[in-house]
């Protein structure tokens, strides 16, 4: 069974929650529309906590790395379980006809409206 949640206008800490409980569980999981997902809190810390990630590098040769990915996809990934998990920008062909899980992590349910 393939569950494909919605990544368009959810919290990134709570979709990871949520998809990192469904691979788990041993199901293989494709989110779709991850350029949709949204950080909360203050924008000008995210963006300092995002640049320090960005940073990290090992001093004798910096080309074994740590490698940084930028694309939200490979940072969603990152983030949860990567054996039965499938990230994708916008919907891709297979699984535009198919139902979307709709996760209780939406913008609308838990940020203020003033934020």
């Amino acid at each position: 069974m393939v569950v494909t949640p919605d990544g368009g206008r959810a919290f990134l800490g709570h979709l990871v929650a949520i998809v990192a409980k469904q691979v788990l569980l041993g199901r293989k999981v494709v989110v779709v529309c991850c350029e949709g997902i949204i950080i909360s809190g203050n924008s000008y810390r995210n963006k300092l906590k995002y640049l320090a990630f960005l940073c990290k590098q090992m001093n004798t040769s910096p080309s074994h790395g740590p490698y940084t990915f930028r694309a939200p996809s490979h940072i969603f990934g990152r983030m949860s379980a990567l054996d039965c998990l499938k990230v994708c920008v916008g919907i891709p062909p297979p699984y535009d006809k198919k139902k979307w899980m709709v996760v209780p992590a939406l913008k609308v349910v838990h940020l203020k409206p003033t934020q």
